[in-house]
């Protein structure tokens, strides 16, 4: 198990302030692009006249696309300058988000998704891959409790703000919006953030299929992609339906769901900087064990859950949140520390295919568990509760195992020693 870190403090320079700041903001727009579309559709469905099976195939596009640009990124991801590779992927995924912006039909849209997943789906990997080359792994739990941040973001700032526009100028202006902002920060890349070239003096490997290879063959790498699916695997399987679920069964009325997204958007920035610091000063595998258990706890609560106030389901939600960001931000820091230098970009376009494909997997499963009744209420929840604290277990011993190979020195490959954790 990972030690405790000593209380020494390790203060973040201005330009690492910079960086966090500037790519938290970049998964901001990613993550909102990818979850404003299902809030969209009791908008979208009528207005392209499309079933609810055709939007089901729009939001599983992103998915699948990002699963497969992630493969085929991963064995050139290390062979270019990290700042020029995440320009070109974001500039690829606001081309995409303007196309959604502007489709005039079903067509049009799942092709326009499809797009922005090759491109948006490809960018959180460089994002992890930049945060690991930046920041070396002592300060690596606060910076992922402050990139986790983005999420909580999107659901207090974007979300509210998307639909806001969404019901006064239809549904394609919150993409206008993600494109005008995304714009906003592709300028700082552009202009302010310095190369990211280090890697590019250890590489070996001349061809892209050998370097994908290298990646693919190292057993401590199969593990990570292992966790990393099965970690998305069970998120996946309760998300998508979750708002059914709420004003269903729960019977919170729609008009409300925005002030859920609020107050626990809101008490997740809060909570994600919090469990970085408690990562990096009590402990990664400890932090993932806390957050594992408390998790469990409450998936069963509040799958089983009948009419509920509103301030409870708040409740609930909240600290729901507080052992799914326990677990995220730990095992997302442990897991930066497994790959060599040479190797960053590669593990993470591949990790990162993996999560889109077992997102969608996931969603799959749940679909399949799920039955929804003619009143609209939701049965069977809470077996998708029970899969998930199961897959929280395997996920347990899985972590054990990841821990004792990010204190280890890393495999090369036949590339020059590095230092870990670098």
């Amino acid at each position: 198990m990972d030690k405790p870190t000593p209380k020494i403090r390790h203060p973040f320079t201005g330009y690492q302030k910079f960086v966090i700041a500037l790519l938290a903001f970049l998964q901001f727009t990613i993550i909102l692009d990818f979850m404003i579309l299902s809030p969209l559709g009791a908008l979208l469905m009528p207005a392209l006249k499309i079933t609810p099976g055709q939007f089901g195939t729009v939001v599983s596009a992103y998915a699948i696309s990002a699963a497969v640009s992630g493969l085929l990124t991963a064995g050139f991801a290390d062979k270019f300058d990290r700042k020029k590779l995440l320009l070109f992927f974001y500039v690829g995924f606001i081309i995409g988000t303007l196309l959604c912006g502007i489709a005039p039909s079903y067509e049009f849209l799942l092709g326009a998704r499809i797009v922005t997943g090759l491109f948006g789906g490809v960018i959180g990997s460089i994002v992890f891959a930049i945060m690991t080359d930046l920041f070396p792994l002592h300060q690596r739990g606060r910076v992922m409790g402050l990139l986790q941040t983005a999420f909580a973001a999107s659901q207090v700032l974007g979300l509210p703000a998307g639909l806001y526009l969404s019901n006064l100028w239809g549904w394609h202006m919150p993409f206008i919006m993600i494109v005008a902002v995304s714009s906003l920060a592709g300028v700082f890349i552009v202009y302010y953030l310095k190369p990211i070239d280090e890697h590019l003096k250890l590489q070996v490997d001349k061809k892209a299929y050998e370097h994908l290879l290298h990646t693919l063959n190292e057993p401590h790498y199969l593990l990570s992609f292992a966790t990393t699916a099965l970690l998305s695997l069970g998120g996946f399987m309760i998300m998508p339906f979750s708002s059914a679920f709420t004003v269903n069964n729960l019977g919170i009325h729609q008009d409300q769901l925005p002030t859920i997204y609020l107050i626990t958007g809101a008490a997740s920035i809060l909570i994600g900087p919090l469990v970085g610091k408690a990562s990096d000063r009590f402990g990664k595998f400890r932090t993932f064990i806390f957050g594992s258990f408390l998790g469990m706890l409450m998936v069963v609560i509040y799958t089983h859950l009948g009419i509920t106030p509103l301030p409870m389901v708040i409740l609930v939600n909240t600290v729901m949140f507080i052992g799914i960001f326990s677990r995220m931000i730990p095992s997302q820091a442990l897991m930066s520390a497994i790959p060599s230098p040479a190797n960053r970009g590669a593990f993470m376009s591949v990790g990162s295919s993996l999560q889109q494909l077992a997102g969608g997997i996931g969603s799959i499963v749940s679909g399949m568990i799920v039955v929804q009744e003619s009143s609209g209420m939701i049965r069977h929840f809470e077996v998708v509760g029970y899969v998930m604290c199961g897959l929280s277990a395997i996920t347990l011993v899985m972590m054990y195992f990841i821990n004792r190979f990010a204190h280890q020195p890393p495999p090369t490959n036949g590339m020059p020693e590095v230092a870990h954790g670098t």
